[in-house]
């Protein structure tokens, strides 16, 4: 016979061990390589001073990550999720040709 005390003394300590484990499962984005192949088809760098400007033309000095319509997190914020690379991490200082300019 299942009396509501066995049924909790089961139940609760499963749902303990739930909450820790499912915390652990939320870790945070991994962040884009420049060796990604969407990384190297954008021309993604993490430094935009490092960027070809024989192969990107348009790029200017001013443009980086923490200043495009993309980049998910505050202006300041060292790295943040990217909306192109799927949620991946970008350096905000970083740069790709996907670059479009906050309003």
């Amino acid at each position: 016979m299942t009396s509501r005390r066995t049924f909790l003394l089961k139940v609760i300590p499963a749902a303990g061990a739930l909450a820790v484990l499912g915390g652990k499962a939320m870790a945070a984005p991994a962040a884009v390589v420049e060796t990604d192949p969407q990384a190297i088809a954008l021309g993604y760098k993490v430094n935009t001073a490092k960027v070809d400007k024989a192969k990107f033309p348009k790029h200017t000095a001013d443009q980086h990550c923490g200043n495009c319509q993309l980049y998910q997190g505050a202006a300041t914020a060292a790295t943040a999720p990217c909306a192109i690379f799927g949620g991946k991490l970008v350096a905000n200082k970083g740069w790709c040709s996907a670059w479009v300019k906050k309003a």
